[in-house]
């Protein structure tokens, strides 16, 4: 009776600050940790957004961080393992889906992020877009933007070696490597000019949809064989033997990325593999080259014994939440997050970043952005990239297997084998 009587006197006691402490939980002030890439552009523009933001909603502020995309992927994962998370961030889908199976982000707050329902939700979207956030029902992101890439073209670069860049461009992998020994420079064996060079961190992007040109897979059907179609994996990985230093010595992963180089118009890189942010990018950067007219946009090559034509894999970046955040910061986050996508059109006109809302795709605005119809068609060739419990770590296996053919001499029937063994334990692993 005696402890009864403590314990409910201690309630009573405590009762207030209990109260207190929640009612300062949901009412006052609140600070987002926002993580996200870097984009020069759209810092001006976000930096804008927060301001107004804060200034309409007083108690919420947004402390925004930004990293390059790589180290970004390293300190969201490094941050959640401590779980010391921030309470937005985005990545790309296939780096990113990992923490919704892990339970580690929240499901989208409907009435904070401003829609009636889960159908209206859905329906301000392209169809499928939100398919990659979604589990059991539940929509775990939205989406800053969409993304796939062609092919950019420095025109002046390609009439330097005498080649019309109209008629010259390459159609194939096979015109790709042609037209690339007529376009470098050399010193030795080090390259001062690239014809072109591939997006080597993004191996699921940019380098699956060539196996899958092939015939190959990187998991089967049914979902239990990885590495599916040799014969396909062979030749990828041949090409790109022949490709880099040891074969025709036309690019490696040791160089500088070649979108980073492209904007300056430096006579280093004369094609780079992109999307259409780039060229809000290049304005940004060069806005002489912007004006010049030198330079262009063409499709993703096929192999000429192509099985399929297949573009490079689309990917979204997805706003989400941490879960770990207070049930006030989610609301807030959410809030803010909407306010954000709310101006897809600027996002597009200063960034070149699309928002793939049904208003977006369908306004004259996307559709008189500089050789939109190209990645359009790009788009309506390709599939949204390969994404699940395990596609970082799969990422990671393919690029072990390019890298140690391009650079560590390996042959490819060996990286192949190598491949195959610890993609396929990888999958058992995780089925």
């Amino acid at each position: 009776m005696k402890k009864g009587f403590l314990f409910a006197l201690t309630l009573i006691l405590i009762a207030p600050m209990l109260f207190a402490a929640g009612a300062k939980e949901e009412t006052g002030p609140i600070t987002l940790q926002f993580w996200t890439h870097e984009d020069p552009n759209r810092t001006l523009l976000e930096d804008r957004y927060i301001e107004e933001f804060e200034a309409m909603n007083p108690n919420i502020r947004i402390e925004r961080t930004t990293q390059s995309s790589g180290k970004l992927i390293e300190l969201v994962q490094t941050a959640f393992a401590a779980n010391s998370g921030p309470d937005i961030f985005n990545l790309s889908i296939e780096d990113e889906y990992q923490y919704i199976v892990n339970a580690r982000v929240a499901p989208i707050d409907l009435t904070a992020a401003g829609y009636s329902s889960k159908n209206d939700l859905i329906g301000t979207y392209a169809k499928g877009m939100l398919d990659p956030v979604t589990v059991d029902g539940e929509i775990y992101g939205l989406p800053l933007e969409l993304t796939n890439w062609s092919i950019f073209i420095n025109k002046g670069i390609f009439k330097d070696a005498g080649l019309d860049p109209e008629r010259d461009y390459p159609k194939t992998w096979e015109e790709m490597v042609e037209v690339s020994e007529k376009l470098v420079i050399r010193d030795g064996d080090i390259l001062i000019r690239r014809g072109f060079d591939f997006r080597y961190p993004y191996y699921l992007v940019a380098f699956l949809p060539m196996v899958e040109q092939l015939g190959g897979q990187l998991i089967s059907d049914d979902g239990t064989t990885a590495i599916v179609g040799e014969d396909a994996w062979l030749k990828f990985l041949s090409f790109m033997q022949e490709w880099g230093p040891s074969g025709r010595n036309l690019g490696s992963p040791t160089y500088t990325n070649a979108r980073k180089l492209f904007n300056m118009n430096n006579n280093d890189i004369a094609m780079a593999h992109t999307g259409l942010y780039q060229q809000g990018r290049i304005k940004a950067d060069n806005p002489d080259f912007y004006d010049s007219g030198e330079w262009m946009v063409v499709p993703f090559p096929v192999f000429e014994d192509a099985k399929k034509d297949v573009a490079a894999s689309y990917y979204g970046h997805y706003y989400m939440v941490n879960a770990q955040s207070s049930p006030a910061t989610q609301k807030a986050a959410w809030k803010f997050i909407s306010y954000m996508l709310s101006h897809g059109e600027e996002y597009l006109k200063e960034v070149n970043i699309i928002q793939p809302t049904q208003a977006l795709l369908t306004s004259d605005t996307y559709r008189n952005m500089p050789y939109s119809e190209v990645f359009t068609k790009d788009f309506e060739r390709g599939h949204i990239v390969y994404y699940g419990e395990a596609s970082a770590e799969f990422q990671t296996l393919i690029r072990s297997a390019v890298e140690s053919v391009m650079l560590s001499g390996e042959t490819p029937e060996k990286a192949l084998a190598t491949l195959k063994r610890n993609a396929q334990e990888l999958l058992d692993e995780i089925r």
